[in-house]
């Protein structure tokens, strides 16, 4: 195969921000639940231990929708909307109308309900995007692709951590409700988060194009369409799943259970830990769970700004030895937070959660795109996602067990528990994936010298 044949042409800095600028939006949301959605619960009469279980409804839509919908957009194609700018779409629009009527709840039955709709919809959304930065860019800027979308992540996280922090501090709505009730701060950040979810995907759909498929991969689109060929890819895929793909799954595993053990319990740990609080109608707690919003607000922000240097370390050290470090920077993060005396040294713990969350978001995906047959990136994307929640799964069916008998309900405990996974991920990491940094040099030096003859 010529390389001509599959060359895509090198994007400017602003088509890349164009094509990125949706996922800003789908963070705004994603970061408003994990951030507020344990406070939520507790509000509505929720114990420590059955905040896991309640959080169960975002792995498994992860686990059975991100497949499908990476099988279908492979073998989506429409002269305007294209291959995945209709999940975009779709997925924005109703995940939005679930974070409006979310701060509505009025029973836990309730809210988990709405999280479940807005985490199928949420997924719809965001699966395409991974392939979508594969799709449109040439291997000399996968780096900057899945950089850029971390940067949209931090900038996006950022705000609606601090979101209710802001609405009270800022404008002195109230952060107290009584038993049973949601604090208006967290009412309002909900509303103003669905309009930036919809209106952040939306510019993307309206400002970047896709690149049309060949008349073979129509043909074969054809040929292959229909629920049992479907199920038969998606088994096959997981039987010939890249090695590499593997490695780095592996690495997945370990990486994600300590992120969901920091979202499960952190705001609820600064709120019971380092202020003391007791419970969810107390100031003292109110004040905390919007602080520990606010410091979950400043690793976004890292996340922003570590995001811009990123792809240069990347290009010196490899990518394998700079995910490495950034998440043994993110283990620390997490260990140190029961170290704290000093709220403010919490920035200090969320500057390292920064550093690894700007590396998960970007380096796995960039070290696995060239080792995955073009045709078939939606789908290997889904499936890659597997191993984000079958440990999600797991903490949330077995982690409330743990929670009762062995931790005695620490939240502290369990986010430290979760920054010792995160050690043995970056170990994982660092002996076993192959780093191609060399080979796609050669690659990208080939791809620009045909572009130049191209001109």
């Amino acid at each position: 195969m010529s390389l001509k044949k599959d060359f895509k042409p090198v994007l400017s800095i602003s088509q890349i921000i164009n094509m990125s600028v949706g996922f800003f939006g789908i963070q705004f949301g994603w970061d408003l639940q994990r951030a507020n959605m344990g406070r939520i619960y507790e509000n509505l009469g929720a114990n420590a231990d059955d905040v896991p279980l309640l959080f169960l409804a975002a792995p498994l839509t992860g686990l059975i929708v991100q497949p499908i919908i990476g099988y279908l957009s492979d073998r989506t194609w429409h002269p305007t909307w294209g291959r995945r700018r209709p999940y975009f779409f779709i997925g924005a629009l109703i995940s939005s109308i679930a974070l409006i009527l979310m701060p509505h709840s009025s029973a836990l039955w309730m809210a988990a309900s709405l999280l479940w709709i807005l985490d199928v919809f949420g997924n719809v959304s965001m699966e395409p995007f991974r392939a979508f930065v594969a799709d449109k860019l040439p291997e000399s800027q996968i780096n900057r692709g899945f950089v850029m979308q971390s940067m949209m992540i931090g900038l996006g996280g950022s705000i609606a951590s601090a979101l209710p922090w802001i609405f009270n501090n800022w404008f002195r709505v109230s952060n107290v409700a009584a038993y049973g009730g949601i604090p208006q701060n967290v009412k309002y950040s909900f509303y103003l988060g669905a309009f930036f979810f919809f209106s952040a995907v939306l510019y993307t759909v309206l400002t970047s194009k896709e690149y049309a498929p060949t008349d073979e991969e129509l043909a074969e689109n054809k040929k292959s369409a229909g629920f049992f060929s479907g199920i038969y890819e998606m088994v096959s895929a997981v039987k010939n799943m890249p090695k590499q793909m593997k490695v780095i799954s592996l690495v997945q595993f370990f990486t994600w259970p300590g992120l969901f053990l920091m979202w499960f319990y952190y705001t609820t740990a600064v709120a019971v830990n380092v202020f003391g609080g007791k419970d969810a109608s107390d100031p003292v707690y109110a004040a905390g769970a919007d602080f520990g919003s606010l410091t979950l607000a400043f690793y976004s922000v890292v996340t922003f700004l570590f995001a811009l240097i990123l792809p240069k370390i990347a290009d010196n050290l490899g990518r394998k030895t700079t995910h490495s470090l950034c998440l043994l920077c993110g283990a620390l993060g997490l260990i140190s937070v029961a170290w704290v005396h000093d709220k403010n040294m919490l920035y200090l713990c969320m500057t390292g959660i920064g550093i690894a969350w700007a590396s998960i978001l970007s380096m796995p995906y960039a070290m696995l795109s060239g080792h995955l047959p073009k045709a078939k990136i939606g789908i290997y994307m889904g499936i890659f996602n597997f191993f984000i929640v079958l440990p999600e799964i797991i903490a949330s069916l077995g982690f409330g067990w743990l929670m009762r008998n062995v931790l005695n309900n620490d939240r502290l405990l369990a986010v430290q528990l979760g920054g010792g996974l995160m050690i043995l991920a970056a170990i994982i990491c660092l002996l076993l994936v192959k780093d191609e940094r060399k080979a796609n040099e050669t690659l990208a030096t080939q791809l620009a010298v045909e572009e130049n003859k191209s001109v």
